[in-house]
């Protein structure tokens, strides 16, 4: 249950991340919602990797390297679920706000992350 939590609170605080910065790049840049996004993910996965290392799973049995690029492949292939949600919802209904669209793909990616993460890269 430790667990759960601990990823409940890294999954919040990347949304956060990737909501702040994706909003922050949208008012300073002149990047569009699609192209800010994926430096907003890339800045969300460093944020939930540090997390989830350090409280929800604990360092894995691979070194650092092994362990981050695992945990990038598993991040990479989620961040592909929830962008192309993201992407569909935007396209589909042009006039809802991108951190709306951010958050209805942040949570149907969860549980693809929960299982890599936890089966794939922490796995003890």
């Amino acid at each position: 249950m430790r667990q759960i939590g601990w990823f409940l609170v890294a999954g919040s605080l990347g949304f956060l991340a990737d909501t702040g910065m994706l909003a922050l790049l949208l008012k300073v840049t002149p990047l569009s919602p699609f192209s800010a996004r994926v430096f907003a993910i890339l800045f969300a996965l460093s944020v939930t990797w540090a997390i989830n290392r350090s409280r929800t799973f604990g360092k894995s049995r691979h070194g650092l390297v092994t362990e981050g690029a695992r945990y990038g492949g598993v991040g990479l292939l989620s961040a592909l679920v929830n962008y192309g949600i993201y992407a569909a919802i935007l396209l589909v209904v042009p006039s809802v706000h991108p951190v709306i669209a951010v958050a209805f793909a942040s949570l149907a990616a969860m549980a693809f992350s929960w299982a890599g993460y936890s089966r794939f890269v922490f796995q003890k």
